[in-house]
């Protein structure tokens, strides 16, 4: 999943035994990623119901592929073989 990661998606890296325990918050904004990606403001969203519609479109396959990817992941976690 390495050609994944320009997405915001991919797997992390293991942590050592010699490192510190930091954690890193990542705060998750699918919409602003949907919105620059459409280089659209949440003005147009508002203003505009095909421009709405349209953002809609898109926010909801990212969130599809967000699962789907999760999916994926804890299936190739509790089943290495397959």
């Amino acid at each position: 999943m390495s050609n994944l990661r320009g997405l915001g998606l991919g797997s992390t890296r293991v942590r050592r035994h010699d490192e510190p325990a930091i954690e890193h918050l990542v705060t998750l904004q699918p919409l602003r990623r949907v919105l620059a990606f459409r280089r659209r403001s949440i003005d147009d969203v508002v203003n505009n119901p095909i421009v709405k519609s349209e953002i809609f479109g898109y926010f909801k396959l990212q969130k599809q592929i967000e699962r789907t990817s999760e999916t994926i992941d804890l299936e190739r976690q509790w089943n290495p073989l397959a």
